[in-house]
């Protein structure tokens, strides 16, 4: 069963955490690829039981806080604001104005949560509405006794692996531990070379937002709108039995006499793509043709050429290739050929060359500002999934306990879906899926794969 209930929650306290030691005011400049992002804010959220007695919320509340403050020292980047410079681009002042943080209480019990639909029970309620600065950070009590913190985060100065970096460390910070990995905010990493060059193909994944079509200058409504073109945010679970069943479908490939290993997130991604695609086929009421996949990929390990800093490298350093493939062969085509589309567009952006030419093509296009070709939508529907198998959900414990759950929560705006799937707290193997899609997408994923999709649920957490 799904947990639904309404509650409310009531902030109780608001105040600023600036870093425990005085930080020199300076400015950082943002990185050819943080530009590409566009003003955007990212939460995540985990959910704690209630431990022992001593672990009262003021005194979860005031270890949250001081530990913060002392991670800030570190990540200095997160205490500061994303100001404009002379030539109108982003940059990063740091200047210790501190981290928002809130203290709150929601009148629901952890088991009551429903957290299949968080944009009921998340949105703007256990994830904060950051307001200013580039982090806020609310944590809030619930009636059992239970614990949520969530934490919102401008994209434009951290991607995900930063983010999981800075959590890791100020749980490691609240529990005396010295720090596994250091922040490192070394911009040379990511200069554009001289002089630059790029592959064509990074214009067909990128382009200048000037050149976009102004919103009133859209394409015509298409079918399958109306309320079902609301988007809806959905958290589900896999069980790894399924993941391993459909890793296997798409290295079936029989008769290919050149065979490439397909992993699991391509396998995921492909079995996505086809599900909707085949969802669509089934409704006879469609008008495009075509459907567009893409996949971030971190650059970290691309670009690290044996150099142990760029590990701990804080900011932006992803890529959004994709594919674009006919509704009909993605249906039709068994899933080993949807997956072998997947790795094929992804081969364009794993490579050191292809995020050194990104840089480059940022940089012969300055101040223009850009962005991902996907992200901006056009004709026919469009979907991007994100790897969160590296989501440190199981290591976030603050001294109270690991948690029971975690998860991102991205209602990012752009015309493409977003989805994340991510490692199960429980360890198991499993994967837990957030979903940021079009409301008919949600449907058909549901009405076509409820086997692999199943809603997020108490029992499944084994909360009580």
């Amino acid at each position: 069963m799904v947990a639904e209930r309404e509650f409310s929650v009531r902030v109780n306290k608001k105040e600023v955490v600036s870093a425990a030691l005085p930080i020199q005011r300076h400015c950082l400049r943002q990185s050819n690829l943080d530009l590409l992002l566009p003003p955007l804010t990212f939460g995540v959220f985990f959910c704690y039981q209630k431990t022992h007695k001593f672990f009262t919320f003021g005194y979860i509340s005031s270890a949250l806080k001081a530990a913060l403050a002392e991670s800030l020292v570190y990540y200095y980047a997160l205490a500061g604001e994303v100001v404009q410079n002379r030539g109108g681009e982003a940059e990063l002042l740091c200047n210790n104005r501190g981290v928002e943080f809130a203290e709150a209480f929601a009148d629901i019990e952890l088991n009551q949560l429903n957290l299949f639909n968080p944009d009921e029970s998340v949105e703007n309620k256990l994830v904060p509405c950051k307001k200013h600065g580039v982090l806020a950070v609310q944590v809030t009590e619930l009636k059992c006794g239970g614990v949520v913190v969530g934490c919102s985060f401008d994209h434009r100065v951290a991607d995900a692996y930063s983010a999981n970096m800075f959590l890791v460390s100020w749980s490691e910070v609240a529990q005396a531990k010295p720090l596994s990995q250091l922040p490192c905010f070394r911009r040379s990493f990511l200069f554009p070379r001289r002089p630059g060059h790029y592959d064509l193909s990074i214009d067909a994944m990128y382009t200048l937002i000037s050149s976009l079509p102004p919103p009133a200058a859209a394409a015509e409504p298409q079918a399958l709108q109306t309320d079902e073109q609301s988007v809806i945010s959905r958290i589900y679970y896999i069980e790894s039995e399924e993941i391993i069943r459909i890793q296997s479908l798409a290295n079936s490939q029989k008769g290919s006499a050149k065979h490439h290993r397909i992993t699991k997130l391509q396998a995921f991604s492909a079995f996505l793509w086809k599900t909707i695609a085949a969802g669509i086929m089934s409704r006879k009421d469609y008008s495009f043709k075509n459907f567009k996949l893409g996949v971030v990929v971190d650059g970290r390990t691309r670009l690290s050429d044996g150099d142990e800093l760029l590990k701990g490298y804080f900011g932006n350093v992803l890529s959004i290739p994709f594919g674009d493939r006919k509704i009909e062969d993605l249906q039709e085509k068994p899933l080993s050929w949807v997956a072998n589309a997947v790795r094929e567009f992804l081969e364009e952006a794993v490579t050191r060359e292809h995020f050194l030419g990104l840089i480059d093509w940022v940089e012969a296009h300055r101040p223009e500002p850009a962005l991902a070709k996907i992200y901006a939508g056009g004709e026919g529907p469009a979907v991007v999934v994100s790897s969160g198998q590296q989501f440190p959900v199981r290591k976030i414990d603050f001294g109270w306990g690991k948690p029971v759950f975690g998860s991102y929560h991205f209602h990012w705006g752009g015309q493409a879906g977003y989805v994340m799937p991510m490692p199960s707290p429980k360890g198991n193997g499993d994967w837990i899926v957030y979903m940021h899609l079009q409301k008919w997408e949600v449907e058909l994923i549901e009405a076509h794969a409820s086997h692999v999709f199943k809603p997020m649920t108490s029992e499944y957490l084994d909360l009580n």
